[in-house]
C-alpha cells in the first residue's frame, strides 16, 4: 500500500457555458470540435487534433452581470480561477488572437527565469485561459513584462 495516488496527467477539463453553440464556435477557434453530445445531461465533449479534452457544461446561470464571480468581483471564492493551454508559439498566438479579435486581458507575461511567456483570456462566460508557450525567441514580441507576485 502506498501513501500516495499517483497522478499521470490531466485527462480532461469541465468549464461551464451558459450558451453551448456560443462556446462551442469560440473553442472551434483553437482547433476543437464536439465528439460527443451526452445523453441526459447538458455535457457535450470537444477535443482538438492534440486528443486535449474539455467538457462543456451548459447550465450556467447567466444572470451574473457578464462578471466570473471567482474573479472578478471583490469577495474571492474558493474554485478553479483558469485553465493553462501549452501553445506551439506565444507569437503566432497572439498573432492570432489579434486577427480573431479575441482581447488579451493580461500579458505577454513571463513567470520567472524560465523563459515561459503567458497570455490570458477570456471566454465568452468570463472563463479565464491562459496561453502558455515554452523556448521560444519572443525579442521580437514587445511588451513582455516580468511577473512580480503582490504581497
Amino acid at each position: 500500500m502506498t501513501d500516495m495516488i499517483e497522478i499521470r496527467t490531466i485527462d480532461h477539463v469541465g468549464i461551464r457555458v451558459a450558451d453551448i453553440d456560443r462556446a462551442i464556435a469560440f473553442y472551434a477557434l483553437f482547433g476543437f470540435a464536439p465528439v460527443q453530445y451526452a445523453s441526459g445531461d447538458a455535457v457535450v465533449v470537444i477535443k482538438n487534433p492534440h486528443g486535449v479534452e474539455i467538457n462543456l457544461i451548459y447550465n450556467a446561470n447567466d444572470a451574473n452581470g457578464g462578471r466570473n464571480i471567482l474573479m472578478d468581483v471583490p469577495a474571492k471564492y474558493a474554485g478553479y480561477t483558469h485553465v493553462a493551454f501549452r501553445v506551439a508559439s506565444v507569437a503566432a498566438t497572439m498573432a492570432t488572437l489579434n486577427e480573431k479579435g479575441i482581447v488579451i486581458t493580461q500579458g505577454p507575461v513571463s513567470f520567472g527565469a524560465d523563459g515561459h511567456v503567458s497570455v490570458f483570456l477570456r471566454d465568452p462566460d468570463r472563463n479565464v485561459i491562459e496561453l502558455r508557450g515554452r523556448q521560444e525567441d519572443l525579442s521580437a514580441l514587445a511588451g513582455v513584462t516580468n511577473y512580480e507576485p503582490k504581497n
